[in-house]
């Protein structure tokens, strides 16, 4: 057995606008995997080129949805919690690619995990994200670490389009 440890960075983005409004800003900036798109690649072998082709047109500000939960609101208010919750994996496989060429173990970090919380009476939206290269730097390769400060460019202008504050350190 061999350990590996990293410090983890978790960022809280505080959200002027509503939960609702801002989810739905979400999910039209990161729209949802479309795995029949990108089933028929499979199924014809097409080239990796056709893969990127197909990601730039289906992903114009860098991620896809992989997953996301409903709102935890209605199961989490059984026990008296009001807070709105929606969790996500948002990716882009082809940079996912860059890292799994090294090392297959890095698509535990791949997607990256996000979340949209709000208080109950519509104030207080947060987005929340772990930046990407504090686990990628993790493996001691710099491949993987250079694909970890990709996806920190990648995220920030994710969130400018968002019009969201990027936090110091994910265009350094």
């Amino acid at each position: 057995m061999v350990e590996h440890r990293y410090r983890a960075r978790r960022l809280d983005i505080r959200v002027d606008r509503p939960f609702a409004e801002f989810r739905r800003q979400y999910e039209q900036a990161v729209p949802p995997y479309d795995k029949e798109a990108f089933d028929a690649l499979v199924a014809r072998d097409a080239s990796w080129s056709d893969v990127l082709d197909l990601m730039r047109e289906r992903a114009p500000h860098g991620f896809l949805i992989y997953w996301s939960s409903d709102d935890l609101r209605p199961m989490m208010g059984l026990a008296g919690a009001s807070a709105h919750c929606v969790e996500y994996l948002m990716g882009n496989h082809t940079i996912a690619e860059r890292m799994f060429r090294h090392d297959p173990t890095t698509m535990l970090y791949a997607p990256l995990r996000t979340a949209i919380t709000g208080d109950a009476d519509g104030g207080g939206t947060r987005f929340t994200i772990e930046q990407p290269r504090c686990p990628t730097g993790s493996f001691g390769q710099q491949g993987i670490a250079e694909v970890g400060v990709d996806l920190d460019h990648e995220v920030a202008d994710l969130l400018d389009h968002l019009d969201l504050t990027v936090p110091v350190g994910f265009r350094a």
